[in-house]
C-alpha cells in the first residue's frame, strides 16, 4: 500500500523518522536485537484507520500448542518489538505470539493519524487484532504498552482473554523522577565501556550492558521524533469497571509507579486481579528477570484458559 508521507509530516502529533538514512541505521540496530531472541516465522502489515501496523509472528513447533490462545505483545515508548527478545523464546514455545510495533514509536509501523486519545488507542488496537484474525488473545504490555493494554481492558475488552501489565503506565501520573531516569539512562549510554556495568546497576538499566540494546536506544533517539503527550492514568472508577482477568507485575524499585501502593490498590479495585512485585529490578522486570517473569506470565495464562 502506498503511504502518503506528506500527510504524515504535516500533522504535529504524528511520529516520524527524521530521514531515510537515520531510519535505515535504526532498523539495522533493531535487527541485531531481534537476533538475540526467537526468530519470527512471519511478518505482516495490518491496515487500520490510523496507519499501517507492522506485526511479528512467532509460533510453537508443537502442532498441539498452535491452537492455544495466542499472546499479543505491546512494547514501551521509544522502542519497538525488538525489546521482547528475552521473552519471545519462552512464550512462543508454549503459544502463538504476535509482537506489535505501535504506531507513533520507532518501529516498522507507519502512523498517519494520532492514537494518543484513549478512545483512538482502543480502536486502533481492536482494528489491529481484527486484521490479524484474532478473536481471543492474552494481551501483554510494558510501560506505555501497559497503558495501551489497560486502556483496552477498560474500553474494548471483547477480544481479551486476559491482560498482563509489566510495570505499566496508566496507574499513576508520570512523575518527574521517571523522566529524570530516562534522560540519565540516555546520557549513560555515552559513558566509557568500563563504567557502564556500574551505571547499569545504579540506574537499574540493562540497556547499558547489552551492546545491541545500547546501540538500538541511541539510534532511536537520533532517528525518530515521538509526537504525543504522556497518557493520563485511569480513574479509580474506570479501573473498578474492568472485568478482564488481570495480572500486574511491578519492579521493586520502579520509578514509574509506587509498587507497594499499586500492589495493594489494583486487586482492591479490580475484582480477581493478581498483583506481584519482582525484587532486584526497576522498570524492566521482564528483561532483568526474564526466566522468572516468563514462567509467571505463562502460569497466569494457563490459569485463565
Amino acid at each position: 500500500m502506498a503511504v502518503d508521507r506528506t500527510e504524515t509530516r504535516t500533522q504535529a502529533d504524528v511520529g516520524r523518522f527524521v530521514n531515510d538514512a537515520a531510519r535505515d541505521r535504526y532498523f539495522a540496530a533493531c535487527d541485531a536485537v531481534y537476533a538475540l531472541g526467537a526468530r519470527p516465522f512471519a511478518e505482516t502489515d495490518v491496515e487500520t484507520s490510523f496507519g499501517t501496523t507492522h506485526v511479528y509472528r512467532y509460533g510453537p513447533t508443537d502442532p498441539a500448542a498452535r491452537s492455544r490462545t495466542p499472546v499479543v505483545l505491546v512494547h514501551g515508548a521509544g522502542s519497538c518489538s525488538a525489546m521482547w527478545y528475552p521473552n519471545t523464546p519462552a512464550l512462543s514455545a508454549e503459544r502463538p505470539v504476535y509482537a506489535i510495533d505501535t504506531p507513533g514509536d520507532p518501529g516498522r509501523s507507519v502512523q498517519r493519524r494520532p492514537i494518543h486519545r484513549p478512545e483512538d488507542a482502543a480502536r486502533w488496537l481492536d482494528e489491529t487484532l481484527a486484521g490479524l484474525g484474532l478473536g481471543r488473545v492474552h494481551l501483554v504490555g510494558s510501560s506505555y504498552g501497559g497503558w495501551l493494554v489497560l486502556n483496552q481492558a477498560h474500553r474494548e475488552p471483547g477480544r481479551l482473554a486476559s491482560v498482563t501489565l509489566l510495570d505499566p503506565g496508566g496507574l499513576e501520573k508520570v512523575g518527574l523522577r521517571f523522566f529524570v531516569w530516562i534522560f540519565a539512562s540516555l546520557f549513560a549510554t555515552f559513558a566509557p565501556k568500563a563504567m557502564r556495568p556500574r551505571l547499569a546497576a545504579w540506574l537499574e538499566q540493562p540497556v547499558l550492558v547489552v551492546p545491541e540494546l545500547r546501540a538500538m536506544m541511541r539510534a532511536a533517539v537520533r532517528a525518530y521524533r515521538i509526537r504525543r503527550p504522556a497518557p493520563l492514568p485511569l480513574s479509580e472508577a474506570e479501573l473498578a469497571g474492568i472485568r478482564t482477568p488481570l495480572y500486574l507485575v511491578l519492579g521493586m524499585r520502579s520509578l514509574l509507579v509506587h509498587p507497594r501502593t499499586q500492589v495493594e490498590r489494583v486487586p482492591r479495585l479490580i475484582p480477581g486481579a493478581r498483583a506481584e512485585i519482582v525484587s532486584d529490578t526497576g522498570h524492566g522486570p521482564q528483561i532483568d528477570h526474564a526466566d522468572e517473569v516468563n514462567r509467571r506470565m505463562l502460569g497466569f495464562m494457563d490459569s485463565v484458559d
